[in-house]
């Protein structure tokens, strides 16, 4: 008997050992992703080979961006809810409706996030970029 309940209590522990193991190896759930949508190009004719896009970003609750940049002149507005910003070597901040936020053509945007992990974010972005290249570019 006493046999048989020691077996039983390894056992249990070997199992509960192993559950944990896979939980702790288990992915951590990706953050909600901002949905960005094209309103307007426009060639610049003043300034060849140069365009101006501006794009609405949707930020879900709780959204964020991975680091990157723009490799342009990029002009945010927000419209609703709160938004935190950073480029590299620059001060964080929350920005709210009305508010505005600058990134250069040699900034890293090291922050990008909804502020709030229950209300959505919206802001209008306005680019001065070279013609046909990415919006987004990825960076460490």
């Amino acid at each position: 008997m006493t046999n048989t309940l020691v077996a039983l209590i390894l056992l249990s522990l070997m199992t509960t050992g192993t559950a944990m193991a896979q939980q702790a190896k288990a992915p951590e759930a990706k953050a909600p992703q901002a949905k960005v949508t094209s309103l307007m190009s426009k060639d610049l004719p003043e300034a060849p080979g140069k365009e101006a896009l501006m794009i609405l970003v949707d930020y879900p609750p709780g959204a964020s961006d991975p680091i990157h940049r723009h490799n342009a002149h990029a002009l945010v507005y927000v419209l609703e809810g709160s938004i935190v910003m950073q480029v590299k070597g620059g001060k964080q901040v929350t920005l709210r409706p009305g508010q505005t936020f600058y990134e250069g053509p040699d900034d890293v945007h090291v922050v990008g996030r909804n502020a709030s992990k229950t209300k959505p974010a919206k802001f209008v972005v306005v680019l001065i970029k070279e013609k046909g290249a990415p919006v987004f570019v990825p960076a460490e």
